[in-house]
């Protein structure tokens, strides 16, 4: 059995969703898992795993637009407590723990330690979708994808292997890249979808000009999640947040209103529901995942809010529903399967992927 390190970011929830059902999964296998994480991260899997709190990046935004600024000057007040990271992390789990292989979800503090003691990376995340896949981008976002995958290779430099999580496939750009289904967690698996009468509203950082429009459909009935409030608001209804609660309203709805986050467009698609996605400004990603949902004719897109473009797409649910019957709902067990291949016989087969990118053997011993 492998030891493996595995470093999950804390940006948002999605990516510990992805990574609890991946380190459940090697726990499982017997292999021995020690986790790097921090924020959301760490709060989520601190009580299951077995996690070591580390510091790390952050984006700062406010309504529905990324705040260069403000992303810059809250990270930069990080250097001093990132510096404590290295060290506790190069000594606790690389040293100490002796791992045979690294596994990251777009964590960077673990990727370069890898990089740094030559030991296999394996990057399980969505991003890598930028770097390693082909995909539909129109002239007017070119730019942004180059940067994308500029900050994409900072963040997560010479990965031995790629598994990229995706609801569109396009063509890989090298053989040590795999495109599996969206990870699925096991409570959105079990969920039986229904069509329901009410839309689910999803929306962080105070979103205000959005509730604005959605005030003004007075026939609609919204269950607004994202805000610490549980009062009602004309078709607006606040709900506190609740794992359970968020997801049987969201296998009940007839719809999803929210940004175009890669996690909760896939649970939707997994459960048939159509999407009108608000990218946040200023993040390629969000702008891709719009693009792509839009190619698939899963819902629609809208970059610049208003209450016309909210009233076609509510017009058009039907058909996106209708659409939404060609998407085929899957496990897990692809990614799993693939995973077990590459960490059995002592990690041999990653190992070779390793040598072949690299054209040297790994570490045995990290001093």
């Amino acid at each position: 059995m492998a030891r493996i390190v595995y470093g999950v970011t804390g940006e948002g929830s999605g990516h510990s969703s992805r990574s609890r059902e991946m380190l459940g999964h090697l726990h499982k296998q017997g292999h021995t898992v020690k986790v790097a994480s921090y924020d959301r991260g760490y709060r989520n899997l601190k009580d299951d795993f077995d996690v070591q709190e580390i510091a790390g990046l952050h984006i700062a935004s406010a309504d529905n637009r990324v705040s260069a600024l403000k992303t810059l000057t809250h990270n930069i007040s990080l250097i001093p407590q990132g510096k404590k990271s290295l060290e506790r992390v190069k000594q606790s789990l690389f040293k100490e723990f002796q791992p045979d292989c690294v596994i990251t979800d777009f964590e960077p503090l673990t990727a370069y330690l890898a990089n740094h003691y030559r030991i296999p990376l394996i990057s399980i995340d969505n991003q890598h979708r930028m770097r390693y896949m082909k995909y539909p981008c129109p002239r007017e976002y070119r730019k942004d994808a180059f940067i994308a995958e500029t900050v994409i290779r900072a963040m997560v430099p010479k990965p031995s292997v790629s598994f990229i999580t995706t609801f569109y496939f396009g063509k890989v750009k090298n053989t040590r890249t795999f495109l599996f289904p969206p990870i699925m967690r096991q409570e959105v698996l079990d969920l039986k979808p229904v069509q329901g009468d009410h839309i689910i509203v999803y929306a962080t950082s105070g979103y205000a000009s959005l509730l604005d429009e959605l005030k003004t459909f007075a026939r609609e009935r919204f269950l607004v999640y994202g805000y610490d409030r549980s009062d009602k608001l004309g078709p607006l209804h606040f709900k506190p947040f609740s794992s359970k609660g968020f997801l049987d309203d969201l296998a009940k709805a007839k719809a999803v209103i929210a940004t175009s986050g890669f996690t909760l467009i896939t649970e939707a698609f997994h459960l048939g529901k159509p999407y009108l996605a608000l990218p946040m400004k200023g993040q390629f990603e969000q702008v891709l995942n719009a693009i792509m949902l839009e190619d698939l004719g899963y819902g629609k897109t809208i970059h610049d809010l208003s209450r016309d473009s909210i009233a076609s797409f509510l017009y058009d649910i039907p058909h996106y529903t209708g659409k939404l019957k060609q998407y085929t709902p899957q496990n897990n067990s692809a990614i799993t399967s693939k995973l077990d291949e590459l960490l059995q016989d002592d990690c041999r087969l990653l190992q070779n992927y390793f040598m072949r990118r690299f054209g040297k053997k790994t570490a045995s011993v990290i001093h």
